[in-house]
């Protein structure tokens, strides 16, 4: 089941038990190698946000979006 949603949430599943933070780890460490600091980064960027501030505007285009489609 491979690529499906139905393995993706086996896996989840899977992870979670065997670590319960796993996927907090892969988000720092993810944040820890960006070249910016990743979301969880107070340095102000190009374009005037915070890491923070910037990871609210993504999710609220995305939200927005996801309901204009549906």
């Amino acid at each position: 089941m491979t690529g499906t949603r139905a393995g993706g949430l086996k896996a989840a599943i899977k992870n979670k038990q065997n670590n319960p933070n796993h996927y907090t780890m892969i988000g720092r460490l993810g944040g820890v190698k960006s070249a910016n600091g990743g979301f969880a980064s107070n340095v102000i960027g190009k374009d005037g946000l915070t890491g923070r501030q910037r990871a609210t505007t993504a999710g609220s285009k995305g939200g927005k979006s996801k309901r204009k489609n549906t």
